[in-house]
């Protein structure tokens, strides 16, 4: 018995359970370490200029000493010449010896002294230098032990895509078994939180647009059950790879092609020419998607972007791999930690900015003359294919004060990468990459556009450091002032039918809030009668009304010549599978239940529809 105690005391010794709060703040702390070994490596600099300056200082004391010396026998000499041949006294040359004496005596100690500050300060660099590298390893260290302390295995992330496969296929009709493997692999914490909804986005793509209904897979010679398997691999000492796959129809290139035509994503000369692994990556474009009708499975209207967003947010990337009626795999690189990243520092007008250079796809220096206009926009060559560039000083609304127009004059272009978009910023200067560690600007500036937080260099100063998403958004909208005059439009109008008198507040206050144009109606009765004198641009309804649902009233308006092409958007706390699907018989655009409702998906259906 008292050896049974001892185990149990043992084992309970050997673990500890810290709140996670704890072990953020711990983390946070560890890092704040990381802005000190900048400051060291600034004090060596700064001892490296002094040592500089002595060399100088030597060298030119090395040129002046012969002349020093000769300063008793000039003095003398000088003595007599003012003297204008006359002898001079004896006690006027004693005077004038002594004074330069003490003169070249002075020197002499100077020399002395400051060989002797010289030889200090190189030893005092070396010892600092030593001092540095030790930090350097020991902050590094801690921040890495710290770090795996936070991390977690998958599964910890993982445990609840078993039922949620099989609410998903139950809702949807099929019949998918779920496979994991490799979910004892740890990772960052903050890492699994961040890709939490991208996983779930890849396995809802996966049971609506991948596997097939039983019936349809024996059909094909395929088992009624479909499969999807999650599998993780080390890809490297820092970096995990995750891949989602299924055994389902594959991505259908001609539907991906066609949807991004109908948004104007690619050029019908460059569908032509993409093979089936290039149309099945316009899949990760914002807003493409397959579905005939857009649901809370399907995606809500936003496509696989939000996974290669998230992805590329914490420094990883994601690619797609399909094969027609074999399956699709989608391949996730993503880091082990959340590490501090390498910044570029660039400088606009009297600013300096930071950028990750993980986004810096490749960094050129281009002649004014080289920079051409096109539809409004200016563009640069990019390996023979035209980018878009536009000013940093404009997407940051920075007055530039400098005149200088000159065509031939070389200027700085960052060509950053983001959700797989290239655009050129032009900077008047850049200046260094070095490690950064990025902090949040605090509650009192929660976001702040183009801004992703703050860095502090070993100096003391403090930087911006620039959100590459903000900036790729900010400079898509920029256009010269003549072409946006041209281009104003009347905000978008929309129709909500809604016989609750609350919802139908609360959706024209959210619409309204976002800058459209909203009339309502009671029900579909009223709701039609008003499209026949009115025009909209979409109509957002209630199922349940009474007089005319909104079933009924979708079926009206696509046997409306006029209205066939009017979206539909259909919010409803219907819920069943059926109802879904005679959402698509009906032709619904989109189809959200109440229960899952969010204004942001709202508008994210409602921007992509119009």
């Amino acid at each position: 018995m008292p050896g049974h105690f001892a185990d149990q005391k043992q084992g309970l010794s050997e673990t500890l359970r810290v709140p996670a709060a704890k072990l953020d703040a711990l983390l946070r702390q560890a890092e704040e370490l990381i802005p000190a070994k900048a400051t060291a490596a600034q004090r060596v600099t700064e001892l490296r200029e002094i040592s500089q300056a002595l060399v100088s200082w030597e060298t030119e004391w090395r040129k002046i000493r012969p002349h020093a010396r000769a300063l008793p026998s000039l003095a003398g000499g000088d003595e007599e010449h003012r003297s204008n041949g006359r002898s001079p006294s004896s006690n006027g040359r004693a005077a004038t010896r002594s004074r330069t004496m003490k003169v070249a005596s002075f020197l002499d100690r100077n020399e002395s002294a400051l060989n002797s500050v010289k030889q200090k300060v190189a030893a005092l660099t070396k010892h600092l230098e030593y001092d540095r590298r030790a930090l350097d390893r020991r902050v590094d260290d801690l921040v890495e032990d710290v770090k795996r302390v936070s991390m977690l295995p998958f599964s910890a992330l993982l445990e609840f895509f078993p039922k949620l496969v099989r609410d998903l296929s139950r809702d949807c009709g099929k019949d998918v078994e779920l496979t994991i493997v490799g979910g004892e692999i740890e990772t960052d914490r903050r890492i699994l939180e961040e890709m939490k909804d991208p996983l779930i986005h890849l396995v809802r793509n996966c049971i609506d647009h991948g596997i097939e209904t039983p019936k349809c897979r024996e059909e094909r010679g395929k088992p009624p059950r479909g499969t999807i398997r999650i599998a993780i691999f080390p890809k490297s000492a820092d970096k995990v790879e995750i891949i989602v796959s299924d055994d389902g129809a594959g991505i259908d290139g001609q539907k991906v092609l066609a949807a991004s035509l109908k948004l104007g994503l690619v050029s019908q000369q460059d569908g032509q020419e993409m093979d089936e692994q290039h149309t099945a990556r316009l899949i990760f474009k914002s807003g493409v998607s397959t579905s005939p009708m857009i649901t809370e499975i399907s995606g809500r209207g936003l496509g696989l972007a939000i996974v290669r967003e998230k992805a590329e947010k914490v420094g990883g990337a994601v690619s797609v791999e399909t094969q027609p009626g074999v399956g699709t795999t989608f391949r996730l690189i993503l880091p082990l930690t959340l590490a501090r990243f390498r910044g570029v520092l660039v400088r606009v007008g009297e600013s300096v900015f930071v950028l990750p250079a993980r986004h810096v796809l490749s960094v050129l220096r281009v002649s004014r003359d080289e920079i051409k206009s096109a539809e409004n926009r200016e563009t640069i060559q990019i390996k023979g294919r035209a980018a878009s560039v536009v000013r940093l000083s404009d997407v940051l609304e920075i007055t530039q004060t400098s005149t200088d127009a000159d065509p031939k004059r070389n200027v700085p272009v960052l060509v950053l990468a983001w959700a797989g978009e290239q655009i050129g910023f032009v900077v008047d200067e850049i200046l260094d990459e070095r490690e950064v560690l990025v902090k949040s600007l605090g509650k009192q500036l929660p976001r702040v556009r183009n801004i992703a937080g703050a860095t502090v260099l070993g100096t003391g100063k403090v930087l911006p450091v620039l959100d590459v998403a903000d900036l790729m958004h900010s400079a898509v909208k920029i256009t010269p002032v003549s072409a946006a005059r041209e281009t104003e439009e009347a905000p978008k109008s929309i129709l909500v039918a809604e016989d609750s008198i609350t919802s139908r507040t609360l959706l024209k206050n959210i619409l309204e809030f976002a800058g459209y144009k909203v009339k309502t109606a009671i029900d579909g009765a009223e709701a039609l009668a008003v499209l026949a004198t009115e025009t909209f641009d979409l109509v957002v309804s209630d199922v349940e009304m009474p007089r005319m649902s909104g079933f009924d009233l979708t079926v009206r308006i696509r046997a409306d010549k006029r209205l066939a092409q009017l979206p539909v958007v259909l919010v409803t706390a219907l819920d069943s599978r059926q109802d879904r699907e005679r959402g698509v018989d009906v032709g619904a655009s989109a189809y959200i239940v109440k229960s899952s409702f969010d204004q942001g998906n709202l508008l994210e259906v409602v921007r992509r529809l119009i």
